[in-house]
């Protein structure tokens, strides 16, 4: 019987760990006073997300389609002067309220697919989400996390005006 040593199988090949060490896993959490289901809504509503998702705190972005389903895909484009930035991708889950996993390219990247999964869990008052984009290019790493925690405040701003009360300006 031939013996293999265990550290043998366990040990990666140098190609393994060379491959791994160039993609980077982001984890950004946030909370939020608005309920689960109204957080989990910002993510799949054309008109909302186009207010958050993918877009800077001055500039909205202008063309958003989203199919809201298993195997439906998104894509939002952002125009700056002469330079068009697309953002694309398909929904893998669909948990209402709860769970949401989809992949993402990027301009200048549209080749290259990530993954974005969100978790949004009911607290006390409003809920808590959990984002994690896997398979990140290691040197975009550190600017994907400051935009997804960019995005995320969005959000925080987004369900916050949703959520104020409307007033009628006295005549």
């Amino acid at each position: 019987m031939d013996r293999v040593e265990p550290e043998v199988l366990a040990r990666p090949n140098r190609e393994a760990r060379s491959e791994a060490n160039r993609y980077a896993a982001i984890r950004v959490t946030n909370r939020y006073s608005a309920p689960p289901r109204r957080a989990f809504d910002a993510w799949l509503d054309p008109e909302v997300a186009g207010r958050w998702l993918f877009a800077t705190a001055t500039r909205p972005i202008p063309h958003v389609e989203i199919d809201a389903r298993v195997g439906g895909s998104f894509r939002f484009v952002d125009r700056r002067g002469r330079e068009t930035v697309a953002y694309a991708g398909q929904y893998l889950e669909i948990v209402p309220e709860r769970h949401l996993v989809f992949t993402l390219s990027m301009d200048p990247h549209p080749k290259v697919f990530t993954r974005v999964t969100v978790a949004i869990a009911s607290q006390a008052k409003g809920c808590a989400l959990k984002l994690i984009h896997e398979n990140v290019p290691r040197e975009r790493a550190s600017y994907m996390e400051g935009r997804w925690t960019g995005i995320l405040y969005g959000l925080g701003v987004t369900l916050d005006s949703m959520s104020a009360p409307f007033h009628h300006e006295q005549e």
